[in-house]
């Protein structure tokens, strides 16, 4: 029995920091800011749990069955948490802290109580010095295996609302066990034994209709029918279909519609690269849709394209998937392409390839992860890669509704002795939206257009390196990889904007 008892504090432990991990991870995806994110739901968790082992003092009788029923409990509110603050967040997104927060403080005090409980049912067999050591033990056993294994297996391939009734219904399967181990001490057994069933079945029914769950809360979500949705080690793909227009969604962020993207990427790509006429190697940062690429490839100098992007569900849906392929032109299967899954700043680290030219298209820097990639120690590692008189291009979020984040990429560029040329183009899913071109030589808008575009003219280029007043500098920070001022930044002036 003590050994059945000790088995469950593995369980125990692992469904507790389960919980913290996904409350974490659907703030990160809902909210952006990572680090803010798990930071304040880690610390709220773990003041909860002390308030809960706290609690545990005045439970003096039928500790088995208080035991049972807090594993009920847990199983039940934790089990559901995911479900229920994806729903709250899809109808109306302004009650999502104080629910997810609650929430947080429900299952934390309620694990809380889980530890001291199992001491002390244990202390009758065991001696204080192996009764903590032997639950201790097995209590970091439990977080270990739950840490390495929610990244790699359960994000993955079952996505944070079946995680989490996974793991409520690992709670309910320790409470049943324990009510079974005990029978005979129980006063209540049928009672605590019906209430264990029902909240089995009814979390096996949500863990089953889990993704009809999600495509419900999403379809409020997303105002257009939902194409295709996964999730992934690194991100949740969203892509969204309205009559011709095809939207994607990375962690419910727009990333483009189909309608105006090609505005954004000629924008991205032309301005610079119809200034090269030599060159022949490019490498694209991000940009796993392909969209940049396709762009690239018009011009027909260009020998090999290495797409560096850290997501391989990414590439390989848009290497894949028919409307997709279509939208950017099969760039994907060209035989001058090579995609590469790595994360950008240590695949660079790793190469000492030299480029003509260099695409940067990594999402807005909402969370660190993120905004690594926009630091002076990324940019200095950049630079590193252009060949003589290369030229790097650097989306730059909004000059207009994130001005001094705008500045602040163009600040840290010039920081590690490149220089910069910063300009805006109109992309009405967006608004007003920034770009810098970036290399050791200054920089002058390509007089002709030698391929297609449907919306760059020779004619109209200068004008996109005129800022009005609005969108004029400002005094900005560097963004240094041990503080990410620009994360700061961002996320204070999209506050703003975003209601």
């Amino acid at each position: 029995m003590n050994h059945a008892l000790l088995f469950s504090v593995f369980i125990v432990a692992s469904c507790g920091l389960a919980y913290e991990l996904i409350a974490g991870a659907l703030a990160s995806y809902l909210l952006g800011d990572s680090v803010t994110q798990f930071s304040t739901v880690i610390g709220s968790y773990l003041f909860a749990m002390g308030i809960g082992s706290w609690l545990s003092r005045y439970v003096e009788r039928q500790l088995v069955a208080r035991f049972i029923q807090v594993e009920l409990l847990v199983g039940v509110v934790g089990g559901l948490s995911a479900t229920g603050l994806f729903f709250i967040f899809a109808w109306s997104s302004a009650p999502f802290k104080l629910a997810l927060y609650l929430s947080v403080f429900a299952i934390g005090v309620l694990v809380g109580l889980e530890i001291p409980l199992i001491m002390r049912i244990l202390k009758r067999d065991l001696v204080f010095k192996d009764l903590v050591s032997q639950v201790l033990t097995f209590d970091y056993l439990g977080a270990l295996a739950v840490s390495i294994l929610f990244p790699v297996l359960l994000v993955p391939h079952l996505g944070l609302m079946r995680s989490g009734l996974l793991f409520g219904l690992l709670n309910v399967a320790v409470a049943l066990w324990a009510c079974w181990l005990f029978r005979e001490q129980l006063r209540n057994f049928r009672g605590l034994l019906g209430q264990g069933a029902t909240a089995m079945l009814g979390l096996l029914a949500a863990f089953i209709a889990a993704g009809e769950l999600t495509s419900m809360a999403e379809s409020h979500l997303y105002a257009d029918d939902i194409v295709h949705a996964e999730n992934t080690p690194y991100q949740r793909i969203v892509v969204t279909r309205w009559k011709d227009d095809l939207r994607l969604h990375l962690n419910n962020n727009l990333q483009f519609s189909s309608r105006d993207e090609y505005r954004y990427h000629e924008a991205l790509v032309h301005p610079a690269l119809a200034t090269l006429p030599a060159a022949r190697r490019v490498l694209v940062l991000g940009g796993g849709d392909g969209l940049a690429v396709r762009e690239i490839l018009k011009y027909p100098q260009i020998e090999s394209v290495t797409l560096v992007d850290l997501d391989p569900a990414m590439t390989r849906l848009f290497a894949s998937a028919p409307p997709l392929r279509r939208l950017n032109g099969d760039a994907l299967q060209s035989p001058k392409v090579r995609v590469v899954n790595a994360d950008a700043l240590q695949w660079l680290e790793a190469n000492d390839e030299l480029f003509d030219f260099v695409v940067v298209d990594f999402p807005d820097p909402s969370n660190f992860a993120i905004g690594k990639l926009y630091s002076s120690a990324f940019y200095r590692l950049l630079e590193k890669h252009l060949s003589g008189d290369a030229l790097a291009v650097i989306q730059s979020t909004s000059p207009l509704y994130a001005r001094q984040s705008f500045w602040c990429i163009v600040t840290t560029l010039e920081s590690v002795g490149l220089v910069a040329t910063p300009y805006h183009a109109l992309v009405p899913s967006f608004g007003e939206w920034g770009f810098v071109v970036a290399g050791r030589r200054g920089y002058r808008p390509p007089q002709s257009y030698a391929v297609n575009t449907r919306f760059l003219t020779p004619a109209m280029t200068p004008a996109l390196f005129v800022f009005p007043k609005d969108m004029a500098r400002i005094d900005a920070e560097v963004n240094r990889l041990n503080s990410q001022v620009l994360v700061r930044y961002f996320e204070q002036e999209w506050r703003q904007v975003i209601r």
